[in-house]
């Protein structure tokens, strides 16, 4: 896995970020099995609950288009006065679950050579899945 071009995809999606409230742009890029990958901005609403953070709009996009596994998502944020990394939110990694395994790679990257990378089930370690429903 290519991390440097995850996250250079995730900063090309952030371009596209519609944010006019919060002003605060997040792309992601989500990464395949089979090498593709899938670009998510975040997409703000004025009534705030329609917002779909920049994960799931990866996510979302990928498996709209058949793909359902996956190994790694690449978020980066930028907002003035936080120069932080951006993580995702609970929602985010509660739908991430849904289709990724455990071990699923979580990189949070403030550039192409600052980032931190973590398992999926570090960042969420009691996921509803479903055993839960079933």
């Amino acid at each position: 896995m290519d991390i440097n071009k995850l996250i250079t995809e995730a900063f090309e999606a952030q371009k596209n970020s519609y944010s006019p409230y919060s002003d605060c742009k997040v792309g992601a890029a989500i990464l395949c099995e089979d090498g593709s990958i899938f670009k998510g901005c975040n997409i703000e609403n004025s009534s705030f609950s329609v917002t779909n953070c920049a994960e799931r709009t990866a996510l979302f996009s990928a498996v709209a288009n058949g793909y359902s596994n996956f190994e790694a998502i690449a978020v980066v944020g930028s907002k003035e006065g936080n120069n932080d990394y951006f993580y995702p939110c609970g929602v985010c990694l509660q739908a991430l679950s849904e289709f990724c395994s455990d071990g699923f790679l979580v990189i949070v990257a403030k550039s192409n050579n600052d980032y931190k990378s973590y398992k999926l089930s570090e960042l969420l370690p009691y996921s509803f899945g479903r055993e839960n429903v079933l």
